[in-house]
């Protein structure tokens, strides 16, 4: 049986862990007694970032109103499915209108050891999603939508609270059809002195025109990578077929921006481009192709982290070839590739997965 586990913030209670969900614990009340006598998580005192300049120049106020402008024939994704959400329409992604839906916020332990740190990464998982993949582990908030509704104001107040608790980051997961609200509660959060760096972790399938507009509001780009091959995104992603190449020059664009990830002094991760890959069953994600694009389209010490963690959640039991875990041959065959490609910041941890 799953032990849900709670923190009060006033009226709201917030989703710390589920014990045994098998990704983002809270380690516990032993866990929680030592960080208690700790002194709190913090960040380098000399770090700013990237949002505050433009927030002191009123810009990202500007870009805020103009992504906001852009869901009047909704085009924040590449789905561009040109519905007036402005009026309340829904589109691909199912976001109902303007309306503002979140699962969750939380210290998560789950992430890469560099956000992480020893405070948490501070999650705010959205609901709905543009990709919409048959084997999604979060399918209950992604396809399904569930959370609360919240206006930009909570949002900004998750922001600061994740900073008062003593979390090291902010964590947007699945942001792209939530960017004009994510921007306007930036603005506001940062006028109550937030300082921590923003995470945009996202499926990777982003318009370049969007990115431009966050170029110097986020400070670590965390992408996933999924797919190398069209025919296998629009198979297993609602018929995402331009995944691949939309994807590639997005990943460009973020390295543009951010540049190379490399932790800090103190172990954290401030800025840079952290990409994801998911290893799949039967070389599904077409990782050796990925794995070379990226050795030779970016830095040899590019933060690749090699995923070993694949689960055929939702509906992934309807495909036989997605049906199973990967092996330890398969994942082993990609940290050897890329290896032997030369990338030098690789993330491996996966291989717990396999004890």
């Amino acid at each position: 049986m799953k032990r849900r586990r709670f923190l009060e913030i006033g009226s709201q209670f917030i989703l710390l862990s589920i014990a045994g969900s098998g990704y983002g614990w809270a380690a516990g009340k032993k866990e929680n007694k030592r960080r208690e006598a700790e002194k709190p998580a913090a960040i380098d005192p000399k770090f700013e970032p990237a949002y505050l300049k433009l927030h002191r120049t009123g810009e990202l106020k500007r870009r805020a109103e103009k992504l906001w402008k852009i869901m009047e024939e909704c085009r924040l994704c590449p789905r561009e499915c040109g519905v007036n959400r402005l009026k309340g329409e829904t589109g691909f992604c199912r976001a109902p209108g303007t309306k503002l839906f979140i699962s969750s916020f939380h210290p998560h332990f789950g992430e890469e050891r560099p956000l992480v740190g020893w405070g948490g990464s501070g999650t705010i998982f959205f609901t709905h999603c543009n990709l919409r993949c048959i084997f999604c582990q979060n399918w209950e908030i992604s396809h399904l939508g569930r959370g609360f509704e919240r206006d930009i104001e909570e949002l900004a107040d998750m922001m600061i609270k994740l900073q008062e608790i003593g979390c090291h980051n902010i964590n947007l997961v699945t942001p792209t059809h939530y960017s004009a609200h994510i921007l306007k509660a930036l603005d506001i959060a940062a006028e109550r002195k937030l300082r921590l760096p923003v995470v945009y972790n996202t499926s990777g399938w982003e318009r370049i025109e969007i990115l431009k507009e966050l170029d110097g509001i986020v400070d670590i780009y965390l992408p996933d990578f999924k797919y190398w091959d069209s025919k296998m995104a629009e198979k297993y992603s609602s018929g995402a077929e331009s995944y691949p190449e939309i994807t590639r020059k997005a990943i460009l664009e973020m390295h543009r921006q951010v540049g190379v990830a490399k932790p800090a002094r103190d172990g954290l991760m401030y800025r840079g481009l952290m990409i994801r890959h998911l290893v799949m069953p039967n070389n599904i994600g077409g990782s050796d192709k990925v794995m070379e694009w990226i050795a030779e389209n970016l830095p040899k010490d590019t933060y690749v982290n090699i995923m070993s963690q694949y689960h055929p959640y939702y509906k992934a039991y309807d495909y036989p070839e997605l049906s199973r875990r990967i092996t330890a041959e398969e994942y082993k065959k990609v940290v050897d590739l890329a290896r032997s490609l030369g990338l030098t910041n690789l993330d491996i941890q996966g291989y717990r997965w396999f004890r």
